[in-house]
């Protein structure tokens, strides 16, 4: 029972999103919250994970989870869910319609969609930025600082910033996880 439910979960997920991983996450945090598969801390956990993980943010969500639930047969079907929907779309898409894009219709669906992933790509970030810098999850729970996570976002920032006054550039992705990384071990073996 619970394969199916995390087959057709992510299937649904992958079936209606439109943006790339990052514009699943709203949907995948509704669902697993909904269904008690993680809490927001863990999710949020899985989450920096699968951004430090090769491979697409939402896919590897997708495994982390099903993996959690069911082991190595549920982050498979999991997996599959989220990505066979994109795979079917994609195999019409190519096989039907050549020139997609130079149809009214799809370029007027196209302007539609982008303003939601934009707004869903926000969201997401406002709703982990407050639930991992002030647990902060329901307009009902009094805000309590991470003081680890706000100087290391700090630091982070004060990085970002750095780099982009002085070599003209922003720092490398890579970099930013592996020192994020690095300060949460040094104040988590402080504090």
């Amino acid at each position: 029972m619970i394969y199916l439910k995390l087959f057709l979960t992510f299937f649904k997920i992958g079936a209606v999103s439109f943006g790339g991983g990052y514009a699943m996450i709203p949907l995948i945090r509704e669902a697993v919250l909904s269904h008690g598969w993680l809490t927001e801390e863990e999710l949020v956990d899985f989450i920096a994970v699968a951004e430090s993980t090769p491979g697409p943010v939402a896919v590897n969500i997708a495994t982390f989870i099903g993996s959690t639930k069911a082991g190595l047969l549920g982050s498979i079907i999991s997996t599959l869910g989220v990505i066979t929907p994109s795979f079917i779309i994609i195999l019409i898409i190519a096989a039907i319609l050549k020139n997609l894009l130079k149809y009214k219709g799809v370029q007027g669906f196209l302007a539609g969609i982008r303003p939601v992933i934009v707004a869903l790509i926000l969201g997401t970030a406002v709703t982990i930025g407050l639930s991992t810098l002030f647990a902060f999850s329901d307009v009902s729970v009094k805000p309590v600082p991470n003081l680890m996570g706000i100087i290391i976002f700090l630091c982070l920032l004060a990085v970002h910033f750095g780099c982009r006054l002085i070599a003209k550039k922003k720092p490398s992705p890579i970099i930013m996880i592996l020192l994020s990384a690095g300060l949460g071990i040094l104040f988590n073996s402080i504090m």
